[in-house]
């Protein structure tokens, strides 16, 4: 059975600097995953401390919430079929040298850090991540 759902993506600093958008967007697109809303944002460290508070325990913590608050990044949501396990199959390994071919990060992604993409890990994360951005 079909269960349609909505999941946050982010295109990160990295692939907004190298105009990544419409390549992505269209394997988003040939993967039929719909981009319902996106727009695109600078947001501050404290806002980027919030969205990752999650990982506020790891070791990476600060450099993600550093990295996503470097420069513009494209936010958006995307509906379809398993929506979130179908994206973050799309997305690839976090590590584009492990991410399988094809995979968003695997093309794009320039490092474990600056990997190009974002997107939710669960159904309570995409609320809440949509929440984040959205307001909806």
């Amino acid at each position: 059975m079909s269960d349609i759902e909505r999941t946050l993506s982010i295109i990160k600093p990295d692939a907004v600097e190298r105009n990544l958008f419409e390549k992505i967007s269209d394997i988003l697109k040939k993967n039929n995953l719909k981009i319902e809303k996106n727009k695109k944002l600078q947001i501050s460290k404290e806002e980027a401390a919030e969205f990752y508070k999650e990982h506020q325990s790891k070791p990476f913590y600060e450099r993600l919430c550093n990295y996503l608050s470097s420069g513009p990044i494209v936010v958006m949501e995307l509906s379809g079929e398993n929506a979130i396990s179908k994206y973050r199959d799309i997305m690839g390994a976090t590590d584009p040298k492990k991410a399988e071919n094809n995979t968003i990060r695997q093309l794009y992604g320039i490092s474990i850090d600056k990997n190009s993409v974002h997107g939710s890990d669960s159904k309570s994360s995409a609320k809440r991540e949509l929440e984040f951005f959205f307001n909806n």
